[in-house]
């Protein structure tokens, strides 16, 4: 994370805390966040909001077939698109 500039406001931390969140560094050091509870909790509810988010759907991992399913589909619809004349192209 870069330094910072002592009393940073609240809306100079918000309009970087997209940055910083994407960053993966550890927030919880930041000094603004040391110094400001309003951010703090705008940090904490920002969290609870995305790990809810997380939960709506559950994960549903693709079959293992799936892409043999769309490579033969590929296939035939390339086949069925080639007029008789091209198939020899």
């Amino acid at each position: 994370m870069t330094e910072e500039p002592i009393g940073m406001t609240c809306e100079q931390f918000q309009a970087q805390l997209s940055d910083l969140i994407s960053s993966g560094d550890n927030l919880a050091n930041h000094p603004h966040l040391q110094s400001c509870s309003r951010c703090s909790a705008l940090l904490a509810d920002l969290r609870t909001i995305a790990e809810a988010a997380r939960q709506l759907l559950p994960v549903v991992e693709p079959p293992d077939e799936l892409w043999e399913h769309i490579e033969s589909a590929l296939k035939q619809e390339e086949s069925s698109s080639r007029g008789p004349d091209q198939t020899h192209l």
